[in-house]
């Protein structure tokens, strides 16, 4: 029995050792893909101009410019986009339905412990947007008491509604919170007097009162605090590599001013920008 015992112990460690000698199978670094397939698929929401939107059939912007930019250290590569509802993207990165998202992703400390956020492209303080002439909204507080709206799912959602808490504990009237798949509904309702005011970020609420001055006015200062707009990638080690250079890229172009001079194209003036995100609490 004892050498029975001895010779399956002796089988078993040499399988083992086996085992432990073959190559490990691990998924392929997704910049080498990228490179090898010369495709980059991005998604991206294009509904939420200034900084990605469809014009002639285009998804056009300030985004796309960039993009244009970063393509150029991917010398044969395809760009793919994907236009997709906001409330997919993050949750279909996630899932590696795509290798990036080329859109505006609000910077919050969740969002920063579970993808890569990219270096910031944009400020994304936010701010009110009124019907022009409104004299009833003249500072952001005064939505109290108001139906106000903003997207589903979004960090400008979240921190109107983290607003609307605030007031209410200073003893001002309740906000009313509408929600709306991508904004240019919340702004349909605003126009049509079906809500009193929108929360966005200010870069995109100037655009909205550039598009129709007659009709919206936005409300300042802004409220909260400091925040940014990103690009995002999945937090792996698939990843880092993509993610390095996309944010080398974007530090180079903010450097060089190249960013500066997108910001006056699209949004009128510059915009003050770190050169990296704070570490997430």
């Amino acid at each position: 029995m004892t050498i029975i015992r001895n010779s399956r112990i002796l089988l078993a460690g040499a399988a083992l050792a086996v085992a432990m000698m073959a190559p490990v199978a691990h998924a392929a670094d997704l910049l080498d893909k990228i490179k090898t397939t010369k495709v980059f698929t991005v998604a991206t929401e294009a509904r939420f101009a200034p900084f990605e939107f469809v014009e002639g059939g285009k998804i056009v912007g300030y985004s796309a410019d960039i993009m244009e930019d970063v393509m150029k250290e991917l010398p044969g590569v395809e760009l793919k986009r994907l236009d997709l509802p906001w409330q997919g993207i993050l949750p279909g990165l996630a899932a590696s339905r795509f290798d990036y998202v080329v859109t505006s992703v609000t910077v919050t400390p969740e969002r920063m412990n579970a993808y890569h956020l990219s270096v910031p492209i944009a400020d994304a303080t936010m701010a009110v947007l009124k019907r022009k002439g409104d004299a009833e909204i003249t500072k952001p507080e005064d939505i109290a008491g108001k139906p106000v709206g903003s997207q589903a799912g979004s960090a400008q959602l979240a921190a109107l509604e983290t607003f609307a808490t605030e007031l209410k504990a200073s003893g001002k009237a309740d906000v009313t919170v509408s929600t709306y798949t991508d904004f240019s509904e919340a702004y349909a309702d605003l126009a049509t007097g079906r809500i009193h005011a929108v929360v966005n970020s200010l870069p995109n609420l100037l655009e909205a009162a550039r598009q129709r001055p007659d009709i919206f006015e936005v409300v300042l200062p802004t409220f909260g605090p400091k925040t940014y707009f990103s690009w995002a990638g999945r937090n792996d080690a698939d990843s880092t590599s993509l993610n390095a250079l996309i944010d080398a890229e974007l530090i180079k172009l903010n450097k060089s001013g190249k960013l500066a001079e997108l910001q006056k194209k699209w949004f009128g003036a510059p915009m003050e920008l770190p050169e990296a995100l704070p570490a997430a609490k």
